[in-house]
């Protein structure tokens, strides 16, 4: 895809990990923009920023380092967008 290149390390802070719901916020963000999307764990697990099933499989837990890539035209609002959610707070879930 054609469009500028862009990447930021990320490292996970939540202590329950990238689980279902912050993926699944990444997966319906990711799916609003034409740019290919990837998260990658070291250098060999590079997946599909807008499969849910993909990130599933990065096993991200707390601690672990993350790069988040994109590649398009509306790349730089990916990004930034992307950015967000991998930095909201999933913990402020009530109990039920």
């Amino acid at each position: 895809m054609s469009g500028p290149k862009l990447s930021r390390a990320f490292t996970v802070t939540n202590p329950q990990g990238l689980h279902m719901r912050p993926l699944s916020a990444f997966v319906e963000a990711a799916a609003r923009f034409r740019s290919d999307i990837f998260l990658c764990r070291g250098a060999e697990q590079r997946v599909n920023g807008k499969s849910i099933l993909n990130l599933l499989g990065l096993g991200a837990e707390e601690g672990t380092q993350l790069m988040l890539e994109v590649c398009g035209e509306d790349a730089e609002q990916a990004m930034e967008s992307l950015w967000e959610v991998l930095h909201r707070n999933y913990d402020d879930e009530e109990s039920v």
